[in-house]
């Protein structure tokens, strides 16, 4: 092994395109989503078209960087270079937290998923299991990771499509005994807004954590084969994906059976099933289930591993961090996940039944705080710009300047609601106290990172040959990105 390796350019759209499937569509779906519509019962199928677009806008401005200035840490150096180091050393351990507390909730829905099949086994066994597991899968080549990603998304992805085909199958046709299944389930049982506009706006605090991950994107771009290419096709394609997934699959649940009988015990696709006596699919969905849950690790585990890489790299993480595998892996940081993603064993086994939703609503609060620094940093690069510059753009953020400052808004307000449920205000209190601690050590630390020089997107006043002049100079330092892969 040698600490002088470089990250692989080993990803090509593919794989892009999957491993942000494969964090999104994961514990937030197949179990989160019960929570959701205990809290806003069928409205919250409006929550996840409004939450899908906000996210579109955030995934948009993290793509116009991206395309610009493809980097291992993404989003944290940007945020460094155009907010200032402070904010990108906020943002990127920010971002690391969000990656632990969103594996400790995965790894969480795994111990209950198995608790179908093996309900006398404690928990934390199985919580403990998958860690290693996951833990030794990304240790692997970023190819290799590459690979095995799409392959499981890809399979809890056709289960979807076969899930949405079985429930319309099931309504039209009435097998299985669904006396109580119909289309009418969403606006009978107490009508389309069940608890009012405050459940509707209230729902959006758990709305939100089911996009968490969707930024993978950015982290992506310092591996992808041919950046300009692959990441505004990953971005285009997963906000879309994304939003039919959620609500079709919802739709499809509330009107299998009422939205009342969602109890939140175990994935409300099982549950569904089994309580329409469909045994074989409830079986079946379970093992989708958790091949979701091993999914959604496996990208969070590689999406921190890379950020605190691109932090090391800017002196605001240990040098230790930086070191790589043979096959281009930061095996450090790897290891600092699975240590950390042990506290989610003890917490299984200290409180089983309140982990999930604390541990949730705690990743809320950190995957909207970076999402809002995206959009800060987006609007503080354009305005950077000239308008040759912004003219030049290759995968320029729709609806500039107002989408912003509406995302902006919808951002801070998700953050605010926290605060008005007893189930989440431990969050803001857990973010605001992270935030601090933050701000505390980056001071006491010495501004790690303050005297590195801020290279990002041309100065204003400069020629579009000089941009070119850089890109030049990177491609004969060996940093371009190889030839593109054309199997997308």
């Amino acid at each position: 092994m040698t600490d002088k390796a470089t990250l692989s350019r080993g990803l090509n759209s593919r794989h892009i395109r999957f491993i942000a499937l494969g964090s999104a569509i994961g514990t937030g779906l197949f179990y989160g989503s019960s929570e959701s519509i205990r809290t806003a019962g069928p409205a919250v199928l409006l929550a996840y078209l409004i939450g899908g677009a906000a996210v579109f806008l955030v995934l948009r401005s993290l793509g116009e960087m991206a395309v610009s200035d493809p980097c291992a840490g993404s989003f944290g150096e940007y945020a460094t270079k155009h907010l200032g180091p402070l904010a990108g050393f906020v943002t990127g351990w920010t971002y690391a937290f969000e990656m632990v507390i969103v594996c400790l909730a995965d790894v969480t829905a795994f111990g209950v998923y198995m608790g179908f099949w093996f309900p006398g086994v404690p928990r934390w066994i199985w919580v403990l299991a998958v860690v290693l597991v996951v833990g030794a899968m990304n240790l692997f080549s970023v190819k290799v990771f590459g690979e095995l990603e799409f392959w499981l998304s890809l399979v809890k992805i056709a289960a979807i499509v076969a899930m949405i085909i079985a429930g319309a199958a099931i309504l039209v046709l009435g097998i299985g005994g669904a006396d109580h299944a119909g289309i009418s389930n969403l606006w009978t049982n107490g009508g389309f807004f069940a608890h009012g506009a405050h459940g509707f706006v209230v729902s959006f605090a758990v709305v939100m954590f089911a996009f968490g991950g969707t930024e993978i994107i950015g982290v992506t771009a310092g591996e992808a084969q041919d950046p300009e290419k692959a990441i505004p096709s990953a971005v285009n394609s997963i906000p879309l994906r994304v939003v039919l997934f959620y609500v079709l699959t919802l739709a499809v649940i509330m009107s299998l059976n009422p939205w009342q009988h969602i109890t939140g015990a175990g994935s409300p696709f099982v549950e569904i099933f089994a309580s329409l006596g469909v045994k074989s699919a409830a079986a079946v969905l379970n093992v989708v289930v958790i091949v979701a849950a091993l999914s959604a690790i496996n990208s969070d585990i590689f999406a921190a591993g890379r950020i605190m890489y691109g932090m090391a790299e800017r002196r605001q993480a240990p040098p230790v961090m930086q070191r790589l595998s043979r096959g281009g892996v930061p095996r450090t940081t790897v290891a600092i996940m699975i240590a950390a993603l042990l506290v989610g064993v003890v917490l299984n086994y200290v409180m089983p039944e309140n982990v999930f939703l604390v541990i949730s609503s705690i990743a809320t609060f950190a995957t909207v705080w970076v999402w809002l620094m995206i959009l800060l940093t987006q609007v503080a690069a354009r305005r950077r710009m000239t308008p040759g510059q912004a003219a030049a753009l290759k995968f320029p953020v729709p609806f500039w300047p107002y989408g912003q400052i509406v995302a902006i808004a919808f951002m801070v307000g998700v953050l605010v609601l926290l605060a008005f449920s007893g189930s989440t205000w431990i969050a803001l209190v857990v973010g605001a106290v992270w935030l601090a601690l933050l701000a505390g050590a980056y001071v006491l630390g010495g501004r790690p990172g303050a005297s590195l020089p801020a290279p990002g997107l041309p100065a204003p006043g400069a020629g579009a040959k000089e941009a070119e002049a850089g890109g030049a100079e990177g491609a004969a330092s060996g940093s371009a990105p190889a030839a593109a892969d054309t199997r997308a």
